[in-house]
């Protein structure tokens, strides 16, 4: 009997084999991940969870730094977020939850681990993604299902609360950046667009001057040394809260902030 060339051997062996299971790409964007071993990151979970449980907020916000920002008090007048804030939300039994640099999986994190429990609020207000963007380079296609994930995770844990869900701001980083964040907009806008329980709004436009974007209304290019626009000025942030009161007051069911 003629024997077959080792090659072949090979050849047949290989498909005669049983197939090896495939197995599907972690999504990180999409899952938990804790920045518990950051000290000042531990630090401001443990209080804002002590913020929670005293203060049983009507309304809250979960974001990143952006969000974080709102605690800022100058003394520069373009870095001075806190009048804003007690303008618009100062009599609303607020609380914030933003967090320097968290991505889609730390928010996602930090709502599995107490950020939505043992809380009622009237209306939840995300704005998130926008470190998916940077150095991680996180697809929109991932970004999009971080930001899904975190609403239906809130939706099951809030279930009697509103959802407003803020589109990504704009940027001036990178043109892949500012091309995804246009992507990832459009998407939500598409998937929100006859949901009950989601309220999806883009306030980008503010931020915008005759189809370009206004520098001025950016913290990064003012600081030292300067840095390409990501974070709104406290006038940028009070255009954003400008554009998304008449949304927010009659989600929360009462008077628009002026």
């Amino acid at each position: 009997m003629r024997r077959l060339p080792i090659f072949l051997l090979l050849a047949v062996s290989l498909l005669s084999a049983p197939a090896l299971p495939v197995h599907a790409r972690t999504i990180l964007a999409a899952v938990p991940i804790s920045r518990m071993d950051l000290r000042w990151w531990r630090t401001r979970f443990d209080e804002k969870q002590a913020e929670l449980r005293e203060r049983h907020p009507a309304l809250v916000f979960y974001g990143d730094s952006i969000t974080q920002d709102w605690e800022r008090h100058g003394p520069q007048p373009w870095a001075n977020f806190a009048p804003v804030w007690q303008r618009y939300y100062g009599d609303r039994n607020a609380v914030n939850l933003g967090f320097i640099g968290d991505t889609t999986a730390n928010l996602l994190w930090r709502v599995e681990h107490g950020e939505a429990s043992d809380i009622d609020p009237k209306v939840a207000v995300i704005l998130i993604g926008a470190n998916n963007l940077g150095y991680l380079h996180w697809s929109a296609d991932d970004t999009v299902l971080g930001i899904d994930t975190i609403v239906r995770e809130l939706r099951r844990r809030l279930p009697h609360t509103k959802l407003l869900l803020l589109g990504i701001l704009p940027s001036d980083r990178t043109a892949w950046a500012t091309q995804t964040t246009i992507d990832v907009n459009r998407r939500l806008a598409q998937q929100f667009a006859h949901d009950e329980d989601v309220t999806f709004l883009d306030v980008g436009q503010v931020f915008m001057r005759n189809g370009v974007l206004d520098r001025t209304l950016y913290l990064d290019p003012k600081e030292n040394p300067p840095e390409a626009p990501l974070h709104p000025t406290a006038q940028g942030q009070a255009l954003m809260a400008a554009a998304m009161e008449p949304t927010l007051a009659a989600l929360l069911g009462d008077r628009v902030h002026r």
